[in-house]
């Protein structure tokens, strides 16, 4: 979450508080659709999901079509956060 706070203009939804929250981070890039930056970083090796994610109800409270949201389990290591 801290790296992405670093990179601007993105919006993080869910709780603040990283002992709040899985590994999963959902959030928007104000400027960019959220597809349209899947296929960006997907250009770079970079997998994201982007989408409703089966949340449409969600979606519509946070007056959003969808958002972007990044994964992290064992099998990723900072190199991966960092890039």
């Amino acid at each position: 979450m801290a790296r992405l706070h670093e990179l601007g203009d993105i919006e993080i939804y869910g709780p603040p508080d990283p002992k709040r929250r899985a590994g999963v981070i959902s959030f928007n890039e104000r400027s960019v659709h959220p597809h349209d930056l899947a296929t960006i970083l997907d250009r770079e090796g970079i997998a994201i999901r982007a989408g409703h994610h089966c949340a449409q109800p969600l979606m519509t409270i946070l007056g959003q079509s969808a958002t972007a949201r990044v994964s992290f389990y064992v099998h990723n290591d900072r190199r991966d956060v960092t890039r």
